[in-house]
């Protein structure tokens, strides 16, 4: 049996160290992104409304899957929660951006709420890489 080597990526979220997770992990061609909220790299939350959150979790999820030898063109899945089902536009408009050619399976979830309450969408990315590198 071959050997499927482990790598985690973290980022700058001040949950990860202290619940235990990693912001994304590859294990052989797989890569799965954790849920990522609106964080600015110094911890605090990203202003405005829920597509600019949700710009800014995509351009968490892109730099996980860049750290980790992927790409968003290798995303196979993504799941969207948002708070208020008022948003939805706004949040796939901003994920229609990052997948308009790529289209993923993908989920949008209204939920009641985030871990912070200015929060108002998190979105997990699932990718799963081809070629010799893998």
């Amino acid at each position: 049996m071959a050997d499927i080597s482990r790598r985690n990526h973290s980022s700058a979220s001040p949950f990860e160290p202290v619940y235990g997770y990693s912001r994304a992990v590859r294990v052989g061609n797989r890569i799965d992104v954790a849920g990522c909220a609106p964080i600015e790299p110094d911890g605090s939350s990203t202003p405005g409304d829920a597509g600019a959150q949700a710009t800014r979790c995509l351009a968490i999820i892109g730099e996980a899957l860049e750290a980790l030898g992927g790409s968003f063109a290798d995303v196979v899945r993504t799941r969207m929660y948002i708070t208020d089902a008022a948003d939805a536009d706004r949040v796939g408009h901003a994920h229609g951006a990052v997948f308009k050619d790529i289209r993923p399976a993908a989920t949008m979830l209204v939920i009641p709420a985030l871990i912070r309450p200015e929060w108002k969408v998190e979105i997990e990315a699932e990718a799963i890489l081809s070629g010799p590198s893998c």
